[in-house]
């Protein structure tokens, strides 16, 4: 249990704090089994004095760490050498205004800003923290990486994967449990896939036992260097905000890695000085996966200076197991029960004066197709934020003049089945998909019009609906 000399790992617990060597592949501390963070210490690492010291990467731009809008952010989280950086150009994503979408959330003119993690390469956020675990597994000599997924994960340690042959890709899914346009990227990307009985908790058990027995690195959240990569989403939306921070942060809750990234993220910030306020944040779950929102508002569970009420936490989980409550929610990228980051997640709400809150998929659906009217695209997942914002505004717990950033995890084109059910004239697809979900109408349909092939036809339909 040595530490190098600027970085390091570290058991969350106050009780327990051990610190582990960054040669060490861990998910959790040997000592008393609790997440592990990547921890710096600041006076050896020599970080940015002035958000200039940022900039000038820009400058540099045909360095490819410079490119990257994970890597150009690299001396704020600096555990690798520049030559064992692995990077695709990952992070070129956008930050938009849209008054589209605010009008839809009740913010006014100028306030809402939509970060899009959908123009990563693999088409997800899950990008920003692959290329920080990616980057440590080639320091440790992996040669085989695996995960479990309800998705995005798998789609993009594939690529990774497939892209650098530094290693191979084992992906752990559970049956039914994917979309196919995630499934694709993964078998397209030549992953051994593995199709489990069960949903994606099942599936994290399992993927964790094969990883300690057989020595195969794992991706997963709950691998801490994942998060460093997306603390980098965070420092993108500062850096399109011309360094002021928001008001509001709000991100969807799955496994609950963006959450914990983004408080360890503006915590240190604020630590070094780049920062003066940190923005509050708010976690959406969907209410088919709402753990954290019941141990949260119905249970006061909070992260009490590391104290967090564990028996309260494994008295909720016995309970789901013994009524067999399994996560049912058509955004499927946070289909999670059991989210692994959990308790870093309570730490970030408690920095960031958090708040939590779910959203049904009725109201997800809905937020989905204004952020696409708005001429984004997300997949359901990403659109619980802006759900989750709108349910706060009307709250007052947002006020329409603070500025408000949603998440946006995921590509229009990760669910294009969901999105086809809500605008489609097919009652029973619509029912297939989305109203065994819960779904009873779509408000704000763009239903196509069927035309004769007739030049007088199609002009008036254009006339009556164009």
């Amino acid at each position: 249990m040595t530490t190098t000399p600027a970085a390091f790992q570290r058991c969350i617990s106050p009780e327990c704090g051990q610190t582990y060597d960054l040669s060490q592949v861990l998910v959790a501390c040997p000592e008393c089994g609790d997440l592990l963070d990547i921890a710096y210490d600041w006076d050896r690492c020599a970080p940015p004095q002035t958000w200039k010291d940022i900039e000038a990467n820009w400058a540099k731009r045909i360095n490819p760490l410079n490119f990257s809008g994970v890597w150009r952010f690299r001396s704020l989280f600096p555990y690798a050498a520049d030559e064992q950086i692995v990077t695709l150009g990952e992070g070129q994503t956008l930050l938009q205004q849209t008054d589209h979408v605010g009008k839809f959330v009740g913010l006014d003119p100028g306030k809402l800003h939509l970060q899009y993690e959908g123009m990563n390469p693999s088409g997800s956020f899950k990008d920003n923290g692959m290329t920080a675990a990616f980057t440590h597994a080639r320091m440790v000599g992996a040669k085989r990486a695996a995960c479990a997924s309800t998705g995005n994960t798998s789609a993009s340690l594939a690529m990774y994967c497939s892209v650098t042959r530094l290693m191979k890709a084992v992906i752990f899914i559970g049956s039914g449990k994917i979309s196919y346009g995630k499934l694709s990227q993964a078998l397209d990307y030549g992953a051994l896939t593995l199709q489990i009985a069960g949903d994606f908790d099942d599936a994290m058990a399992r993927v964790k036992e094969v990883s300690k027995d057989m020595g195969i690195y794992l991706v997963n959240s709950v691998n801490p260097f994942r998060l460093e990569g997306q603390k980098s989403v965070m420092f993108r939306v500062l850096e399109a905000l011309q360094w002021e921070p928001p008001d509001w942060i709000v991100v969807p809750g799955g496994n609950l890695g963006n959450s914990s990234a983004f408080g360890k993220a503006f915590a240190e910030l604020k630590e070094l000085g780049l920062i003066s306020r940190i923005p509050r944040l708010a976690v959406i779950n969907a209410s088919g996966a709402d753990t954290l929102d019941q141990l949260y508002n119905n249970h006061d569970v909070r992260w009490n200076e590391g104290h967090y009420p564990r028996e309260i936490i494994g008295d909720y989980y016995k309970k789901m197991d013994e009524e067999q409550r399994k996560a049912s929610t058509l955004a499927s990228a946070i289909e999670i029960n059991r989210p692994v980051n959990l308790h870093k997640c309570l730490r970030a709400l408690n920095d960031c004066d958090g708040v939590v809150r779910q959203v049904s998929d009725q109201e997800i659906m809905d937020a989905k197709s204004q952020v696409g009217a708005g001429g984004m695209g997300c997949e359901p997942a990403s659109a619980a934020s802006v759900a989750g914002a709108k349910i706060l505004r009307e709250q007052g717990i947002i006020a329409p003049s603070d500025r408000v950033v949603c998440i946006l995890t995921g590509h229009l084109l990760k669910d294009p089945t969901a999105t086809v059910a809500y605008h489609t004239t097919d009652q029973e697809n619509f029912n297939k998909v989305l109203g065994s979900r819960g779904v009873k109408r779509a408000t704000f349909a763009n239903r196509a019009v069927a035309v004769k092939n007739d030049m007088d036809d199609i002009v008036q339909a254009i006339q009556l609906y164009g």
